[in-house]
């Protein structure tokens, strides 16, 4: 079976403007049957209101079998600063929200979500030349966790999806309570998204095996890997992971084969 994660940065386009079209033709070329993705706009109005999971999951089933999908809510509205954001303690699928999603061509068992808090205070984030200042100083957000136990011919298969703080130290805090809330998750897991962490630091926190090491960031020539795939528990023989550009996004989609038990 094939897995893929990739920061779809809210279907943005290279030159900023949504096209949701664009990333689900590429989301499906990618043949995958389980898609793990970061930054997904829920009926936000900077996105034309759409429904960007649902959206995305019609484009990669196509005429074949229904697919599973699940979205989880980090904060309900718009993120950034100005635009009324707030923590959301649970996903409501009427409320305009961001988050992560989960995509399955295998039927999906149960879900459980884990949110992560900030980061305290303002933090710098580096802007483009020409922008008119070197960096912009935000607010880190909260962060979700999504895992689905899936059921394969073989067994179960749970998969768990997240996008931690880009403050590092805040990311490392989350990242160990995401592998403390997962202790009891059935095996194997398999931990997929952007954890904004570099190389081998995710292995070394967590103990768990990295499926990839390859850089995803930035999309245009790669420089560090913040895309990860990390195992814990016996997932068979894992082919080389592989990063490929998807659709407009800033990150490479992290793509890798895996042998079912």
């Amino acid at each position: 079976m094939r897995l893929a994660t990739i920061n779809i940065a809210s279907g943005r386009d290279t030159d900023g403007v949504t096209r949701l079209p664009v990333l689900g033709r590429a989301l499906a070329e990618l043949g995958a049957d389980v898609i793990a993705m970061q930054e997904v706009d829920h009926l936000l109005p900077r996105s034309g209101t759409a429904d960007q999971t649902a959206a995305l999951q019609a484009a990669v089933q196509g005429d074949g079998p229904a697919w599973e999908m699940r979205f989880a809510a980090a904060l309900h509205g718009t993120p950034g600063p100005g635009d009324g954001s707030r923590p959301a303690h649970a996903s409501l699928p009427a409320v305009p929200s961001y988050g992560v999603a989960l995509l399955s061509r295998h039927p999906v068992v149960r879900t459980h979500e884990l949110r992560l808090a900030p980061a305290r205070g303002r933090r710098p984030i580096p802007l483009p030349p020409g922008s008119g200042a070197p960096v912009w100083f935000i607010r880190d957000e909260q962060r979700v966790a999504l895992a689905a136990e899936l059921s394969l011919p073989s067994g179960t298969l749970t998969v768990v999806t997240t996008h931690l703080s880009f403050a590092p130290g805040r990311a490392a805090v989350q990242l160990r309570q995401l592998r403390t809330w997962a202790t009891d998750l059935p095996r194997p897991l398999v931990l997929m998204g952007d954890l904004n962490l570099p190389g081998a630091v995710p292995r070394l926190l967590t103990g768990w095996t990295s499926l990839g090491r390859v850089p995803t960031f930035p999309a245009a020539r790669p420089r560090v890997q913040l895309d990860h795939a990390l195992a814990d528990g016996p997932t068979g023989a894992v082919a080389p992971a592989r990063a490929v550009p998807v659709g407009g996004s800033d990150h490479r989609g992290l793509i890798f084969d895996m042998q079912e038990r």
